[in-house]
């Protein structure tokens, strides 16, 4: 088993005054030629968006864009004609294929949103543009590591993206213990704890710790206190 360990404080940080942005991989202004993605996640980024602001209408192509809210609206507008808005709970998912344009920005005025903006590498390229989205529970999540991303064209669950990447939410009690197994040969894991302590194959990790974790088959999983991670299973050669 190999191992990359990324503690929260050592992700790049840019403030923009409307944008805070913390970027576990390589992002705009922030560059680390040791961090530039892990296999197939190319983003992790950990968004604070003031009230009322957003990100204007911009495009991208070729990649698989996934959103998930931590709490407050996230207002998603696209040239595909979607009108949406996510919010925690939801999951959501943009296949950018031969190119799409959108923009998202705070519904409301008067508190911040947070989100999860992670971007994936596609497995095909020139895709047609594709959007998706799935809400689910707490209770889902409760001690189980619950499905929200799967590849294209499988039952397993979630959002689908084209990639042979599975992503998994779990919000554990204190003390409670799971095995997580990986679903495709070659693959690697990608650990965040987004609230919480937790210990993964004997590591330690806190609350926006990330873990990369290569040749391995499987991950045992202990909640040192309450916790919420993400799991993100994705190719390391693609």
């Amino acid at each position: 088993m190999n191992t990359i360990l990324h503690k929260a404080n050592t992700r790049g940080h840019a403030n923009h005054g409307w944008l805070d942005s913390y970027h576990t991989f390589s992002f705009a202004g922030y560059h680390d030629p040791e961090r530039i993605h892990f296999g197939a996640l190319r983003v992790l980024n950990d968004d604070t968006v003031s009230g009322g602001m957003g990100f204007g209408t911009h495009p991208h192509d070729n990649m698989e864009i996934i959103s998930i809210p931590t709490s407050g609206d996230l207002e998603h507008r696209d040239d595909l004609g979607n009108t949406q808005v996510i919010r925690q709970g939801d999951i959501q998912a943009m296949s950018a294929g031969t190119g799409i344009q959108h923009g998202e920005k705070n519904k409301n005025h008067d508190k911040e949103v947070k989100f999860f903006q992670i971007w994936v590498f596609p497995n095909k390229k020139n895709v047609t543009p594709r959007y998706d989205q799935k809400s689910f529970t707490d209770s889902d999540k409760h001690n189980k590591l619950l499905t929200v991303v799967s590849p294209v064209g499988t039952n397993d669950g979630g959002v689908q993206i084209h990639q042979d990447a599975w992503f998994s939410l779990g919000k554990m009690d204190k003390g409670f213990t799971t095995t997580y197994n990986l679903k495709k040969d070659g693959n690697g894991i990608y650990v965040f704890v987004i609230e919480g302590d937790v210990t993964i194959n004997g590591e330690e990790l806190n609350r926006r710790d990330g873990l990369a974790i290569s040749a391995t088959d499987k991950l045992e999983i202990k909640a040192d206190a309450n916790a919420e991670i993400l799991l993100m299973e994705v190719p390391l050669i693609f």
